[in-house]
């Protein structure tokens, strides 16, 4: 989660600065290539909490229509994360089907 974590933080660092600095980028292609080798054994867990069924997570007000943890970490620089307001428009959804997953592990009726 941490890993998820530092992405959110660091797409949206990228953004408000409008650009993105040598240890933004390195720390992006660390991360990017965790999520790539580490995402595959969330994918099948996170899905119902942002991809449909009832209490799906929803991105301004619709569900989202793609992965939104994929369509983040698919850009190959962090530099791409400037002025990209649809990457922006990824987190919150995300969030909160991190948010429902653990819950969910919690115990939690979600």
């Amino acid at each position: 989660m941490e890993h998820c974590d530092a992405l959110e933080a660091l797409v949206v660092r990228v953004y408000k600065q409008g650009e993105a600095s040598a240890a933004d980028e390195a720390e992006y292609q660390a991360l990017r290539r965790w999520m790539k080798a580490h995402y595959d054994a969330w994918r099948d867990e996170l899905r119902p909490y942002w991809g449909g069924g009832t209490g799906a997570a929803t991105a301004s007000g619709k569900r989202a229509p793609a992965d939104p943890f994929e369509a983040t970490f698919a850009a190959k620089q962090a530099r791409e994360f400037v002025g990209d307001w649809s990457a922006m428009q990824q987190l919150p959804t995300a969030r909160e089907a991190l948010n429902r997953l653990i819950l969910k592990r919690s115990g939690a009726n979600v």
